[in-house]
């Protein structure tokens, strides 16, 4: 038995010299989830000091502080990851839904809901689908090529709830999770395909009204510096070729056949490669690419018109 303050402050101790960023957040984050208590109720039993571990308990609190200090992620960990209003569950063979990436949905999202409710047929391909023929004939459409965790096509298909959105996935350790998460958030619009952006659903083209995408980026010779991303995040959804755009190249091609005249491209980038990317969408006839900082004020976000 030890009380619940005490295991915080050895907990805190323990992360600090191991160098994990938050190790205060961490360490309550992993109490609670131990515990099955919110932060918040956390927080409040501690201060009041009305809380005391079992020996199970703090066998298990004591096992998961030792692996974060190892610098395993705190999602895997707990199991899940926060984007916007979504929980997300997350683990070995898929890559964590990152803050930033929450400002590129937002361009997304907004593109979205401002599309106009197309007059179009619906396609062979949803029509084999059966009753989702009239839905998706008259829905706005989104397509998030390198899905991952599903995060952005779930956040679009929630918070555009009369969308219909693709996502497209390579590996099938991530599609399971991506497969998984969608049915935990209801998002009934998103359809998961597992296949290569390169190639994906000719069946669209021309028919999309926005592509998003948030590709591996990082240049195969630099080294992530945060041991959880080194080694921890699968490295396909990491590692873009030599200079970080090998991946994004592929998906411009892909967004421009998908998008239909008038369409937006929204796409996630490291700091450094705005300039570069937005050369490379003018160059391939992209209409006024802009890039867009993220909260921290880092040139994250690229847009263009198809």
């Amino acid at each position: 038995m030890i009380p619940l303050a005490q295991a915080l402050a050895d907990a805190v101790a323990a992360l600090a010299a191991a160098g994990v960023p938050s190790p205060r957040t961490d360490a309550e984050l992993l109490a609670a989830h131990v515990l099955g208590l919110g932060r918040g109720a956390l927080q409040a039993r501690s201060v009041a000091g009305a809380l005391v571990l079992d020996d199970g308990d703090a066998a298990a609190y004591r096992e998961l502080v030792a692996r974060r200090a190892d610098r395993e992620p705190l999602q895997h960990l707990t199991g899940v990851a926060h984007f916007r209003g979504l929980t997300l569950s997350v683990g070995p063979g898929v890559f964590v839904p990152r803050p930033e990436t929450e400002t590129v949905a937002q361009f997304a999202i907004d593109a979205l809901a401002a599309t106009p409710i197309p007059e179009r047929p619906a396609l062979d391909a949803v029509e084999q689908r059966g009753g989702e023929v009239e839905r998706a004939a008259a829905s706005p459409r989104a397509v998030d090529l390198g899905t991952g965790s599903g995060a952005l096509a779930i956040a679009l298909a929630t918070e555009v709830p009369h969308s219909e959105v693709w996502a497209v996935e390579i590996s099938p350790d991530a599609f399971v999770w991506a497969k998984l998460n969608a049915r935990a958030n209801g998002a009934a619009n998103v359809h998961l395909v597992l296949d290569d952006l390169a190639t994906a659903l000719p069946e669209l083209d021309g028919t999309i009204d926005v592509v998003v995408s948030n590709p591996p980026y990082i240049p195969v010779g630099m080294v992530p510096r945060d041991p959880e991303v080194r080694r921890f995040d699968p490295e396909l959804a990491l590692y873009g070729g030599q200079d970080g755009l090998d991946v994004l190249r592929a998906l411009e091609r892909t967004a421009h056949r998908l998008l239909h005249e008038g369409g937006t491209l929204v796409v996630e980038h490291a700091e450094i490669q705005g300039d570069p990317i937005r050369e490379l969408l003018a160059a391939a006839g992209w209409r006024a690419p802009q890039t867009h900082p993220d909260l921290t004020g880092r040139p994250r976000t690229t847009v263009a018109i198809r």
